[in-house]
């Protein structure tokens, strides 16, 4: 092992839709979580993996911390106490266009922050979404009334849609990086299977294709998932995958008229993959009824979701 190797576990918290999944993409160069505009994207804990010559930076994006209004959102919630109780750090981001008026920290943040000081966590603030606020002034202020929230190691505005600042933030998370071995291959991007990567494709099209609850009560599980050779010597991968929702007016929804939705979701999730996988992928879905799946113990296991 090289003496120099260092490594940083990172939990990235916040209310829903800062950003953080963004943030960690944008660090990563590539998406390896899912990103839409609704609430409650991300289910799980997701690891992404940041190296930079002999330091590995291990990132562990999480749900946004909100107040769960069935089983599944318990896991949510209880999946971002977990990843903060198991880390080196923390980065807490919050949406520079998403705070109140006055300035005042979120319920949700000051929960955090309590979080970070009973385990006495250092931590980082990223003020995401630099890129929409033009009163910079204001932004000062923000950062001041933040500031007096926890005793952070540094406060970092950034962009994860433009990158500005992600730099800094990265050189402020180094900080953290302490000698020891790198627990993932050098090459690993995240923990995530190929499955799991797959079926987040296609639920991600779904929460930005489909209107209000529909999205939400979806869960994916990839049936087939197998690499070949065509006769040509061109790599393809053969996917299966059936979409749970609720009810059969959302199956409706789902497929679409005439199986139009299904077929947009099916053909904009497969890009994806392709671009993901570098290679051809033939994918099919099917659309299932599990009701009130998501509060349902032993379902929401099967999906992988707790």
């Amino acid at each position: 092992m090289n003496d120099s190797m260092s490594t940083a576990f990172i939990a990235i918290v916040g209310r829903p839709n800062v950003g953080k999944s963004s943030i960690m993409n944008r660090i990563l160069g590539t998406k390896v979580a899912i990103v839409s505009d609704k609430p409650q994207t991300t289910r799980t804990r997701i690891m992404g993996i940041c190296n930079r010559g002999d330091e590995q930076l291990v990132f562990i994006d999480t749900p946004g911390l909100h107040r769960p209004h069935n089983k599944l959102g318990e896991q949510m919630v209880k999946a971002v106490g977990d990843s903060v109780g198991d880390v080196d750090a923390g980065l807490l981001v919050i949406d520079a266009t998403a705070v109140a008026a006055d300035n005042t920290p979120a319920p949700a943040e000051r929960e955090l922050a309590e979080r970070f000081g009973q385990l006495h966590l250092p931590a980082v603030l990223a003020i995401n979404k630099i890129d929409l606020v033009r009163d910079r002034e204001r932004l000062l202020a923000i950062i001041a009334e933040y500031s007096k929230l926890y005793d952070f190691s540094a406060v970092v505005p950034i962009s994860a849609k433009t990158g500005d600042g992600v730099d800094s933030l990265l050189g402020e998370l180094s900080h953290f990086a302490e000698e020891g071995p790198h627990y993932f291959d050098d090459t690993a991007l995240t923990d995530q299977s190929e499955r799991v990567i797959a079926a987040e494709m296609i639920r991600e099209k779904m929460l930005r294709l489909l209107d209000k609850e529909v999205p939400h009560g979806v869960a994916v599980s990839i049936e087939k998932f197998k690499d070949r050779q065509t006769s040509s010597g061109e790599d393809i991968i053969d996917i299966e995958a059936i979409i749970y929702c609720e009810s059969d007016n959302h199956k409706g929804i789902i497929i679409g008229k005439g199986g139009a939705m299904l077929k947009n979701i099916s053909t904009r999730a497969r890009r994806d993959m392709e671009r993901f996988f570098d290679c051809k992928v033939n994918l099919t879905c099917w659309v299932k009824v599990k009701e009130d799946w998501r509060n349902r113990a032993g379902l929401i296991h099967t999906f992988g979701l707790d």
